[in-house]
């Protein structure tokens, strides 16, 4: 597990305030830059002091996965991307050349830690799955490569409509906060 550097200006906030800043910056960072995969990562990266190119490697899983809105919410991808950069396995516990248990079992806490977050997706909407939970704030599931419908999805309020996209973004950066102060990756 890789510790986790609260950066200055937010450093002395309560547990109650970096959480609302998560949320916050979660939801703002949707509506402003449209990605539900790499904007939960920009948000805790502006709250903690990790190498920006983790920011970058979530840009494509937005739309459950490039745009395809039939895999799983952006959010959760990105938010399983920032936990991994903490609880990740780390390559050197990796092999090509053959099968080491300790190896395999080095990747549990990983799995674990994703899972947390995967049910809280779970128990808030029913579901990981961009296009079902479209579904539950849209009334219906947009195609968003065809340039008509991704505009009715703006139209729809995707990034305006404080109840929409930003709101899943905002609590998914709540939620990993949330998973990092619990199992000590920051502290207080």
């Amino acid at each position: 597990m890789v510790k986790a550097k609260i950066r200055e200006k937010y450093q002395g906030l309560s547990r109650q305030e970096l959480l609302h800043k998560a949320y916050e910056l979660g939801f703002n960072y949707e509506r402003n830059s449209q990605s539900c995969s790499q904007c939960p990562v920009a948000a805790i990266h502006e709250l903690l002091d990790f190498d920006d190119v983790i920011v970058r490697v979530a840009s494509s899983l937005a739309g459950g996965s490039a745009v395809q809105f039939l895999g799983t919410c952006g959010a959760l991808s990105g938010g399983v991307i920032a936990l991994d950069y903490f609880f990740g396995r780390p390559v050197e516990n990796m092999s090509y050349q053959e099968c080491i248990q300790s190896n395999i079992e080095a990747s549990s806490l990983g799995f674990e830690v994703a899972q947390l977050l995967a049910d809280r997706f779970v128990k808030e909407h029913g579901t990981i799955i961009c296009a079902q939970i479209q579904r539950q704030l849209f009334g219906r599931f947009y195609y968003a490569t065809d340039p008509d419908e991704a505009r009715k999805m703006g139209e729809a309020g995707a990034h305006s409509d404080p109840d929409k996209c930003c709101r899943i973004v905002g609590n998914a950066v709540r939620w990993v906060m949330e998973i990092l102060l619990d199992k000590g990756v920051i502290e207080l």
